[in-house]
């Protein structure tokens, strides 16, 4: 394929089918603006669907030879989560050695830019698919976590035997307790000092007779005593 045959190629075929997209670089080299076609996600905060710039020179042979391809991102491209040029270039270039080697010997830059479009489709619906599992799998986690404080730890017989010596242990601890304080009440009971009456007090309350003058006198006025002899 001559000189000529590229530039009609060119002209002809790929400026009818990119007529906005492609721009001339010399005769023999151009590059292919590539928009992708992304579903519709909601929210206003959606990416923006990246385009890819496909730089294509072609050698001497073309089309039995292949072209020279390179991609890269358009100037002060934003960024996208699932998808980069530079880091997934390699990926898709290398996708499209098999494609190339079919269509040796015929045109082909429409066959490449459609493979790769396809291609770099596929890998932001696949890893954003992968995203949502994630998410999705990193709830699923969080409730089964949430869970287990309703559910409490499954009984096995290992749990049951550790909940059990625990058990036992506390309530011994606990009747230990209780009896240390009982004996320390008991203890308390028997030290304490008896209430003393005054000898007044006893004779008030008819406690003591006449044979008990004279005890606690400290504690009776002069005058009563003297009231109990004269009765005597």
């Amino acid at each position: 394929m001559g000189r000529e045959d590229q530039i009609e190629e060119r002209t002809v075929v790929l400026e009818s089918i990119f007529p906005d997209e492609i721009t001339d670089i010399s005769d023999t080299e151009y590059r292919i603006s590539i928009k992708l076609d992304l579903p519709d996600e909601d929210g206003d905060e959606a990416p923006e669907p990246p385009t890819l710039i496909l730089y294509v020179r072609y050698p001497e042979n073309y089309p039995d030879e292949a072209p020279i391809l390179d991609l890269s991102p358009p100037q002060n491209a934003a960024s996208h989560p699932h998808f980069s040029v530079a880091a997934d270039k390699e990926q898709l270039l290398k996708g499209l050695e098999e494609t190339i080697q079919d269509n040796l010997g015929i045109p082909m830059i429409f066959t490449i830019v459609t493979t790769i479009k396809e291609e770099a489709e596929k890998l932001i619906a696949d890893r954003k698919e992968n995203a949502v599992k994630a998410h999705e799998e990193a709830i699923l986690a969080a409730e089964r976590e949430e869970n287990k404080k309703f559910h409490g730890t499954p009984v096995t017989p290992e749990t049951f035997m550790k909940w059990r010596e625990g058990f036992m242990k506390e309530m011994e601890e606990k009747a230990q307790r209780e009896e240390d304080e009982r004996l320390a009440e008991l203890k308390k009971a028997k030290v304490k000092e008896p209430v003393k009456l005054t000898g007044r007090q006893l004779w008030e309350r008819g406690l003591v007779g006449k044979g008990d003058e004279g005890e606690d006198d400290e504690d009776i006025p002069t005058e009563k005593v003297d009231e109990l002899k004269i009765t005597a």
